[in-house]
């Protein structure tokens, strides 16, 4: 007789489970093995870094007190008695210390202390017998000029055991010359049980020990017991010590580990049971009822959507619609569902189709399923990507809609029509209509503005060039009437005349260039050199300085840095900052302090840096607050267009432009930032000669 498929599927899972079990058993058991044996071979390493980090700090406190005593050593009020008295009082203190010598440069013994801890070390074999180390030492100290450790040596005791030692020698040098030896015999033993507590004696065993395993002291209340090791070297000025930790504890027993593994794998596994039980029994009653859950949301998501839903099967009929699809056509579902788009049905066009789209519409349906196919290979646009069409209202009012279409799929993955989200955008394209007209009317005024800006920009920035060019016609007629008295007066004239000609070509380009600015187009922009700029502007502020008595001085670096700008638009900046300065001194500055500095410094290979300095009164904080201001000025015939324009040119430039009142010699200095074309060098700035103008 045949099983029965739930028989061994049954069969099945219990095998799976029970070896489950036991395999999550066997790894936890191995894991918590595992981890304790690692915990406690960490708690030795960690316990033979504390060892050999406090028997590091031992001898540095027993080398700072040697050093102490040798530092009173090298006093001249120093007697003997009084040395051993401080020995004596050090190895009081200190019990790894057992004895300290003072000797001379031929390492022969002057006096020697004892510790009163222990009995004392040549007793049973006189010094001069065991010095060998400790001379070898010395005479290492002396070539390093410092302090060293010897070799460990073994001492015997009189009642019959011994300490092994090394000696630390300390040569006193005065004038890089040897006067003595300070010598002190440190016990490797009270060294260590110094720097064990009682707290990690009575867990470990602990010992320095040599290369070949030899041990020289130990210390610790039992032995170890072999199994969790950890080894430190301790380095000593010319001395290693290889430190030797071994617990007292065994590997971890497999008894109690086992026993909570079992215990916490069974509860763990019954519960699962349960669990599993339980769900079996409320499975078809839960799935009902999400069931049931499911579909009400769903109805009530599509009922409450304010967007458009639309379902069609393969062949182009309405399968389902939404209420919100309903108010926007203004057709009931029962108008709706089962209409399609088959040409050989003229009537089972949809109604919301507009009749000159009918066509076309149906074409696009036909190509619907190439181009799934074609969206879904590699390479292939999304398939939800929206389209915007038309539709028509029950009216017959035509309005635009926006849709988005994705494949319906049934629970094999295959298609089995097309759901659509359908957005009206006819409010939409109405706000953007609004939206034009009314930019487009904002741009009529923007340009009505624009005029009445270049106007002003005109008006300002001209009465430089014209006032320039009617100083020289001035200059040329009083030239003409002086001719016959003047034999140079015709060559004179003819310089007036090309400067008028250059001032000329100036204004055309001042209103070139400001008609750009103002058209906020892409102005030309060329490398030149900062002092060309400069060259450029001095005639014009030359003809206001002298006038006022101002002397002008150029600080520029060498070679003179390179920028890149629109040359004509920089000029105008420097001109209205120069005339800004000429003025600002003209009534609240001494004659004799009357100076006008014009500065250029790189900043970095990407920047260069140009400033107008005067020696004025400075701008109050008020004024600073709306310097930039359009229209704000100070001065009556001013404009207050000046600084504004000077600080957009700056920022079309990609610069910055700002201002600063000196302390000292006071004054004002306007800076601003140009990008640099030349990278020139960073020398040290060399002050040019500055020019005077009576």
């Amino acid at each position: 007789m045949a099983a029965r498929p739930w028989s061994w599927r049954r069969a099945v899972l219990w095998g799976a489970l029970i070896t489950l079990v036991v395999v999550a058993q066997g790894l936890l058991v191995a894991l918590t093995l595992s981890y304790e044996d690692a915990r406690a071979q960490e708690h030795v390493d960690q316990v033979a870094a504390e060892v050999a980090a406090r028997v590091k700090q031992l001898a540095g406190q027993d080398l700072q007190g040697l050093q102490a005593l040798l530092w009173q050593e090298q006093q001249p009020q120093t007697s003997a008695p009084r040395r051993l008295n401080d020995a004596a009082e050090l190895l009081r203190r200190t019990r790894t210390l057992l004895r300290i010598e003072f000797r001379d440069a031929k390492l022969q013994v002057l006096d020697a202390a004892e510790s009163p801890y222990v009995s004392p070390l040549f007793r049973q074999l006189a010094r001069g017998q065991l010095q060998l180390e400790t001379e070898l030492a010395c005479a290492a100290a002396q070539r390093q000029g410092t302090q060293l450790y010897s070799r460990s040596y073994f001492v015997p005791l009189p009642d019959g055991e011994g300490l092994e030692v090394a000696d630390l020698c300390l040569p006193l040098m005065r004038a890089g010359v040897l006067q003595s030896h300070l010598v002190a015999t440190l016990s490797l033993r009270h060294l260590l049980e110094e720097a064990v507590t009682q707290d990690l004696a009575r867990g470990h065993e602990l010992s320095f020990v040599e290369g070949d395993g030899t041990r020289l002291a130990r210390t610790g209340l039992a032995r170890g017991a072999g199994i969790y090791l950890a080894e430190r070297l301790v380095d000593l000025p010319g001395l290693t010590l290889q430190l030797k930790v071994d617990a007292t504890t065994g590997r971890p027993k497999l008894i109690p580990n086992l026993a909570t593994a079992l215990v916490l794998g069974l509860s763990l596994s019954l519960f699962a049971l349960l669990l599993l039980l339980a769900r079996d029994g409320r499975r078809r009653a839960v799935a009902e009822s999400a069931l049931a859950e499911s579909l009400a949301f769903r109805h009530a998501m599509e009922n409450s959507l304010i967007t458009g839903l639309r379902a069609r099967t393969m062949a182009g009929s309405i399968s389902y619609v939404n209420p919100a699809f309903c108010a926007m056509v203004g057709f009931k579902a029962e108008e709706l569902l089962g209409r399609g788009a088959r040409p050989d049905l003229p009537d089972d066009t949809p109604p919301y189709w507009p009749p000159e789209f009918v066509d076309e519409y149906r074409r696009r349906h036909a190509d619907r399923s190439a181009r799934w196919k074609a969206d879904n290979s590699p390479g292939g646009q999304d398939p939800r990507q929206g389209f915007e069409t038309v539709f028509m209202r029950r009216n017959g009012e035509r309005f635009p809609v926006l849709i988005f279409e994705a494949p319906l799929l049934d629970a094999q993955g295959q298609q089995t029509g097309w759901m659509s989200a359908v957005l009206d955008v006819s409010d939409q394209r109405r706000m953007e209509e609004r939206s034009r007209q009314q930019q487009e009317r904002l741009q009529a005024t923007a340009r009505l503005a624009t005029v009445g800006e270049m106007a002003s920009l005109l008006s300002h920035e001209l009465n430089q060039p014209l006032a320039a060019i009617a100083s020289y016609a001035t200059a040329s007629v009083n030239l003409l009437a002086q001719e016959s008295a003047d034999p140079q007066a015709p060559d004179l004239v003819r310089q007036a005349v090309l400067r008028i000609a250059e001032q000329a070509e100036r204004a055309g380009r001042v209103i070139k260039s400001v008609h750009d600015f103002v058209r906020r187009r892409e102005q030309a922009r060329e490398d030149i050199g900062v002092d060309l700029l400069f060259e450029a502007v001095l005639p014009l502020v030359r003809l206001q300085a002298r006038k006022s008595g101002t002397r002008i001085e150029l600080d520029l670096p060498q070679p003179s840095p390179r920028v890149r700008c629109d040359r004509t638009m920089v000029e105008q900046v420097l001109l209205n900052l120069s005339r800004n300065a000429i003025q600002a001194m003209e009534d609240r500055t001494a004659p004799a302090l009357r100076v006008l500095t014009l500065r250029a410094a790189v900043v970095d290979a990407s920047w260069v840096s140009i400033s107008v300095l005067d020696r004025g009164p400075g701008i109050p904080p008020e004024v600073g607050r709306q310097l930039y201001t359009p229209f704000f000025t100070t001065r009556a015939e001013g404009m207050g267009l000046g600084l504004s324009l000077c600080r957009t040119v700056v920022e079309q430039h990609g610069g910055a432009m700002d201002y600063f009142n000196r302390e000292a010699p006071g004054g004002t200095e306007f800076r601003f930032s140009l990008p640099n074309a030349g990278h020139a060098s960073k020398a040290a700035p060399a002050r040019t000669p500055g020019e005077s103008t009576p």
